[in-house]
């Protein structure tokens, strides 16, 4: 198995980052397997959705209705309702798993790998690229 770790600054607002230009390039010229994409945080997760069209806008309006940044959270430090961002990789796990055939990402038409991150007190993201050849 072969792996390496990037590092993206997601900011100080919350963000759906597309990874798919980053997960391609990648896996490009390695065969057939699997792309594993994982993030060793708390408080961010991964998510294969569309981009681009609303739909990662649309992800952060589901995220704040079903985790509201209020102080209703047993977890508080930081910013208020930083203990929303503990609970969502319940909802936005952090991993997701690619089949690759040719060296190629099978995803379909309008899916696109992205980092999903609410926590804003933390705006330094690495996420894990490990190709599992087939």
């Amino acid at each position: 198995m072969d792996s390496e770790t990037r590092r993206y600054r997601t900011g100080d607002s919350e963000e759906v980052r597309d990874l798919t230009q980053d997960c391609t390039a990648y896996v490009e010229g390695r065969g057939d397997g699997l792309l594993h994409v994982f993030v060793p945080h708390a408080t961010a997760g991964l998510a294969i959705i569309e981009t681009g069209a609303g739909s990662d806008d649309d992800l952060l309006a589901a995220l704040g209705d079903l985790l509201p940044a209020d102080d209703r959270w047993q977890h508080q430090h930081g910013s208020r309702g930083h203990g929303r961002s503990h609970v969502m990789p319940a909802f936005v796990p952090p991993s997701v798993t690619v089949p690759v055939l040719d060296g190629r990402l099978t995803l379909g038409t309008w899916q696109s790998i992205c980092l999903v991150d609410l926590n804003v007190d933390n705006p330094d993201r690495e996420v894990r690229f490990s190709f599992l050849p087939g």
